[in-house]
């Protein structure tokens, strides 16, 4: 009597083996695309500090700029304004929301897609926005368009 498997037993296992890989892949790629919102909290964050910082100063967050919250292109500021500020330390851009009036801040990551960044997860959020009031000290955090 001879031992071993037959074709249609290995063939089953390979079977089993390529779902089961397909499924840690996808799964891989869906934590990915979360850690990768740790950096929008941190940045987004940070803005929000120095947007209160300014609030106190003038009352207000109208007229807040770029430049008050270290947006930019340098090398040391926060990746601002279009997908061409990307680099390869941040997956995100940011800048301000046009609508940021009186006590009210909005704070917008979008999704870098240059340089090879694009999402690998197609329910990865593309854009993230923070909105802070400070005068009645709420946060609001969504994903999508506004």
């Amino acid at each position: 009597m001879k031992k071993g498997f037959t074709l249609i037993e290995l063939i089953v296992v390979i079977i089993i083996a390529g779902i089961l890989a397909a499924l840690g892949i996808s799964q891989y790629s869906k934590t990915v695309e979360k850690s990768r919102g740790a950096e929008v909290k941190k940045i987004l964050g940070q803005m929000r500090q120095l947007a209160y910082d300014y609030y106190l100063q003038n009352g207000t967050v109208t007229g807040i700029s770029n430049g008050d919250l270290d947006i930019g292109t340098g090398s040391s500021q926060i990746p601002g304004s279009s997908d061409s500020n990307c680099r390869n330390t941040h997956y995100f851009y940011y800048y301000i929301s046009g609508s940021s009036l009186g006590p009210v801040f909005r704070g917008v990551a979008w999704r870098c897609t240059a340089n090879g960044k694009t999402p690998q997860w197609t329910g990865a959020a593309t854009n993230i926005y923070l909105e802070s009031n400070f005068a009645t000290g709420t946060d609001v955090w969504t994903s999508g368009l506004w």
